[in-house]
């Protein structure tokens, strides 16, 4: 336990001085290329609105850290969106879509969004840290898949923690995953209450269920919670929940659903391991039984991703270091996602080897 413990230390100190990088020993060469060279767009979350492809991030900046708390290397201060008619094809850079100081109860970092859309009216989900230094989940609506947004004056009733993801089932209705560890403070949230002497990691339990993700339906205005939060169950194959210290499976953070043959896929980060993991269940609300991994290691240490149909095919978005080997200066990726006969997601290398 003590030899874990110092391991993770060793990679938070890391992660917060920006170095720590996990390509092949040599000279990596990278399988897929950045979508853009001019800004650095990290955690892109893809959707396919009237036919054209859109991307939204986190929007890296190189500007010194406001707290130490992880994470606070990761200073966002605006959301950029990115679009294509077709994955492959020439990329807009949009202008800013939403600002910091656009949102009243925000007060810094702007970390990884996603969106959705109904009638003619788009929604872009978001997490900041308010005053108080505790993470909420925003709402700012436009007309615009791209923007401008306009953000609710306060953030969306009952949430907290990181990561938004909406997903879409076939019946309209719209579910939101959010949760995230360490930084992301969802360690803080066990009791219901925020409380930051819980610490800067996770519960420190290795042998114990492991901290799951958090799902909840949208209001029918798309502006809060239909219902409390629920926890996401990640369970290994014989129904049991994945435990705290299986780093190697584990919920860390970025979550993200999507369907397939009418099975539900939840792929998230593990982390400390650096791997984009998947679960399946029949579910919208889980529980997901641990299927294997979406995406090895990148360059950089943190991982997040999204996973969208376009044009006929399956495509995973992701992010990594390859412009400039610095974690919180990141660059958004796309590679081809092949589901395979058996329902198993074919697992993608981000390096030649």
């Amino acid at each position: 336990m003590t030899a874990r413990r110092s391991a993770l230390s060793i990679a938070a100190a890391a992660l917060l001085a920006g170095c720590m990088t996990t390509p092949p020993a040599g000279s990596p060469t990278f399988r897929h290329a950045p979508l853009v060279r001019e800004a650095f767009i990290a955690d892109p979350s893809a959707h396919v609105f009237d036919g054209r492809v859109y991307v939204y991030g986190s929007h890296d900046v190189d500007e010194p850290p406001r707290d130490d708390e992880p994470g606070s290397a990761f200073v966002m201060r605006d959301y950029r969106v990115l679009s294509m008619d077709r994955i492959g094809g020439p990329v807009t850079v949009h202008p800013p879509g939403l600002r910091l100081e656009d949102v009243p109860w925000a007060d810094r970092q702007l970390w990884a969004p996603d969106a959705t859309h109904r009638d003619g009216r788009y929604y872009l989900y978001f997490p900041a840290k308010d005053r108080d230094g505790i993470f909420r989940i925003g709402v700012a609506t436009g007309d615009r898949p791209e923007g401008p947004f306009t953000a609710q004056p306060e953030p969306i009733p009952g949430s907290y923690s990181i990561d938004p993801a909406v997903f879409v089932d076939d019946d309209g209705a719209r579910y939101m995953y959010f949760g995230g560890i360490h930084g992301g403070q969802l360690q803080r949230w066990v009791s219901g209450r925020y409380d930051a002497r819980i610490g800067d990691t996770d519960l420190r339990q290795p042998d114990a269920p492991a901290l799951m993700p958090r799902v909840a339906r949208l209001s029918d205005d798309l502006l809060g919670f239909a219902e409390t939060p629920r926890e996401v169950m990640l369970v290994d194959d014989s129904g049991a929940p994945l435990r705290g210290g299986d780093l190697d499976r584990r919920f860390f953070e970025a979550a993200w659903v999507h369907k397939y043959q009418g099975r539900y896929y939840f792929s998230y980060s593990t982390g400390d391991t650096h791997t984009i993991a998947y679960a399946t269940g029949d579910s919208p609300y889980g529980p997901f039984t641990y299927r294997g991994v979406v995406l090895t290691p990148v360059q950089g240490w943190t991982t997040h991703h999204s996973i969208v149909e376009a044009d006929g095919r399956w495509w995973l978005f992701y992010h990594d270091t390859e412009l400039t080997d610095r974690t919180h200066l990141r660059s958004a990726k796309v590679a081809e996602l092949v589901h395979e006969t058996d329902g198993r997601i074919r697992t993608i290398e981000p390096f030649v080897r």
